[in-house]
């Protein structure tokens, strides 16, 4: 989902989208970009502990500070939308994972490396997911060199056991990786699949309402947990 997407379904004004989605690609990344803070554009990050910490220094910057004071805060309050979209999934913050990892002085260097190849798509993880479906387990999709051994309960969630379990894994296609990872999708018990109303144009992902995956009953307790956790079914309200 776009951020222009995700703060639609969010309830904000057309104007609103435009002024915000216009502030992060346009002068917002501009600023950054000019003074060293980024390469690129800030829609590229992904990560949202670094983009926070970007964002803070560009709210540092004088022009920042005086345009954003002309601007009634709309500078401020577009950061902070992009900061919201990237901290409900959207963003994959692998490095600060990897990190916590590594400093956790219970494990031992073989523990370390295996849980830092699984949180990165490979080793062990990726070894026995790869063993147990053999194709895309919803395409049958049988290149595994472009398939994504994703987790069915999210890592940060998962303890070190299940980040390493064969059964917390799906053997997917990128799309389907993706979406499933952000929780525009999941999968019922019977392995029928089911569209979160928050995923915009499936057919354009070439993700459709009848497909289907089958799982066996290692996997139910791990996708119970998708189902009630990570799946989108509509935007919470904040009180």
């Amino acid at each position: 989902m776009t951020f222009e997407d995700w703060m639609i379904y969010r309830g904000l004004s057309a104007s609103s989208v435009d002024k915000y989605a216009g502030a992060i690609q346009g002068p917002l990344s501009k600023w950054a970009i000019d003074h060293g803070l980024l390469d690129g554009s800030l829609t590229s990050m992904f990560n949202p502990t670094k983009f926070n910490e970007v964002a803070s220094a560009i709210s540092s910057l004088a022009i920042f500070q005086e345009r954003n004071e002309r601007g009634h805060h709309m500078y401020s309050s577009a950061l902070s939308k992009f900061s919201e979209y990237l901290s409900e999934g959207y963003g994959n913050d692998i490095e600060a994972d990897i990190d916590s990892i590594l400093d956790n002085d219970d494990l031992s260097k073989t523990e370390k490396r295996n849980l830092v190849k699984s949180r990165i798509g490979q080793g062990v993880f990726r070894q026995k997911v790869l063993t147990y479906w053999k194709a895309c387990a919803v395409t049958n999709f049988k290149d595994t060199s472009l398939l994504v051994a994703s987790h069915i309960k999210p890592w940060r969630a998962s303890n070190n056991s299940e980040r390493l379990d064969p059964f917390n894994g799906l053997l997917l296609a990128p799309n389907l990786d993706r979406t499933f990872d952000t929780g525009l999708i999941t999968f019922q018990t019977d392995g029928r699949i089911q569209l979160s109303p928050l995923l915009t144009e499936p057919e354009k992902l070439g993700i459709t309402s009848d497909m289907r995956i089958s799982l066996s009953p290692q996997h139910e307790l791990f996708m119970q947990f998708h189902q009630t956790v990570v799946y989108k079914v509509t935007w919470k309200v904040k009180t």
